[in-house]
């Protein structure tokens, strides 16, 4: 099924897959229509942002090169992880995956095993969110997902029990880190090692 998945998701079909985290339902980032079909899966509004997932640093900075800079660094130090960096996005890049905000753009690069990081290696990078409905419980477990998104998926991947906590999301485009949702690193822990990171420039 992993071959399957890569294919899916090269094609611009929705495919759900294991993230480090929770399952996640994935499609190419470059494809507009692609993304509209995921939020529109999911039932989440347009002006809503969806992450651009990558395999590694390196291609991260390949999709976003304005990142290589002061960005950058904060990316190395938290990334790979259970963190979803929103940073700013100068060149406006992906305009359909960041929602009512165009000058922000979220990134993450999970730190993947097995199932998972095969189908993302192969890919290199997917715009993905949790599979589940919007505002429903995140799926730990396969049978987690509801069988309308699996449905929709030409592609599903399992990837056993994962931990069932989503990432942390933070903001990271203003003068002070921000935690816009807590999740599998608690957010005192994720603004003190941000704090460590930019104390030691």
């Amino acid at each position: 099924m992993i071959d399957e998945a890569g294919a899916a998701i090269r094609a611009g079909a929705l495919a759900v897959i294991p993230t480090d985290t929770v399952y996640g339902l994935a499609c190419t980032p470059y494809r507009p229509e692609a993304v509209r079909s995921l939020g529109e899966v999911k039932g989440r509004a347009p002006d809503q942002p969806i992450a651009l997932v990558a395999a590694s640093l390196d291609r991260l900075f390949e999709c976003v090169p304005e990142l290589r800079g002061r960005p950058g660094v904060l990316a190395q130090a938290l990334l790979p992880g259970p963190y979803t960096l929103v940073f700013p996005n100068a060149a406006r890049r992906y305009p359909w995956l960041t929602g009512g905000r165009s000058d922000t753009i979220g990134v993450r690069v999970p730190d993947l095993s097995g199932p998972g990081k095969e189908v993302l290696d192969r890919v290199g990078a997917v715009a993905a969110t949790s599979a589940n409905f919007h505002g429903g419980a995140d799926p730990r477990r396969l049978a987690d997902v509801p069988e309308a998104i699996r449905a929709a998926a030409v592609a599903v991947v399992d990837g056993g029990d994962l931990p069932g906590t989503p990432s942390t999301v933070l903001d990271l485009t203003g003068a002070e880190p921000r935690v816009l949702r807590e999740g599998a690193v608690p957010a005192a822990q994720a603004l003190a090692r941000v704090g460590a990171v930019l104390a030691s420039e």
